[in-house]
């Protein structure tokens, strides 16, 4: 692989370039880019303008950028998020459906918790979570959901990092950190009251994968009123077996390698389902399916119904 003057690898600045951009931050000139990417001026024009080309940054008429649409595309085709968030998102509606405040649906990535869908109500309380935004392991309660059964050396990296806080009910030391782990593996549910906004409370639970190991958290955020958080953990723990249920369906090892990765990457009928495994290419491809002399036997029909909890 190539790399620059200073040995870092131009994938590498490529990746920073578009690491600049967040929720806060979804439109920046060249020059915002360039500081935020920590690299010359001239550099960043010249990955700009690369990135720009292969669709993975957008020029606006005000000349500033935006992260390209082609982005979304490679994201959609990826079973660990989008295919999770499919077979979840059901689920995730009838938790919402049942506490009527905020639902969302979590994943691990590096010391973050990276939320990859949510649902909420406009009159519910504070949620600092976005979709596709971070929030550290220790600050959420997916989060503490998910780190309460990774690695030690992941648990050991946090404390050493730092434990930022946001309130002053965030977790501060590496042994209440632990204290708080083993707990969460003791309920099988984490809660933080109060950890990020005084008004809010969070309540998650681990997803099982189709090996076995955590693979997602499934939370709400409710108003930190002091009442029971029993009630909301049994509502989670329905909905992450019933993920779990439908993740291995998905994953199942008897399936043809060929369709494997459609069963995690679609929801909705099953009919629908038969004729995209039936075919040999991407239906969105042209003339595929007419090349096939298929046509699609579930138009018009509806999707399965919504989970019940």
């Amino acid at each position: 692989m190539a790399r620059g003057s200073a040995g870092e690898s131009v994938l590498h600045r490529h990746l920073r370039v578009l690491e600049s951009f967040d929720a806060w931050h979804p439109f920046l000139t060249l020059s915002e880019i360039a500081d935020a990417a920590g690299v010359p001026r001239s550099s960043a024009h010249r990955l700009i303008a690369e990135l720009e080309r292969e669709g993975l940054l957008e020029r606006l008429p005000d000349r500033t950028y935006r992260l390209g649409v082609r982005l979304w595309e490679f994201a959609s085709r990826t079973p660990g998020a989008v295919g999770l968030r499919e077979i979840a998102r059901p689920w995730l509606g009838a938790v919402h459906e049942r506490v009527r405040q905020h639902a969302q649906l979590g994943v691990l990535s590096g010391r973050d918790v990276l939320f990859i869908d949510r649902m909420s109500t406009r009159e519910a309380v504070v949620n600092a979570t976005l979709i596709g935004g971070r929030i550290p392991l220790h600050a959420s309660s997916s989060g503490l959901a998910l780190l309460a059964y990774a690695d030690s050396a992941l648990v050991n990296d946090v404390i050493a990092r730092g434990l930022r806080p946001y309130t002053p009910r965030t977790i501060r030391t590496g042994a209440e950190l632990r204290a708080q782990l083993r707990r969460v593996r003791e309920d099988g549910y984490a809660v933080t009251e109060g950890a990020i906004h005084a008004e809010s409370r969070g309540i998650a639970v681990p997803v099982t994968g189709p090996g076995g190991s955590v693979y997602a958290a499934i939370g709400v955020v409710v108003p930190n009123d002091g009442a029971s958080t029993h009630g909301y953990a049994e509502l989670l723990r329905r909905a992450a077996t019933g993920i779990a249920r439908e993740l291995a369906a998905a994953y199942r090892p008897d399936v043809d390698e060929r369709t494997h990765g459609i069963r995690s990457l679609v929801s909705g009928s099953r009919r629908s389902l038969e004729y995209l495994e039936s075919l040999d290419t991407d239906p969105h491809d042209a003339g595929a399916a007419a090349a096939a002399g298929i046509s699609d036997p579930a138009a018009g029909a509806g999707l399965g119904s919504a989970p019940v909890l």
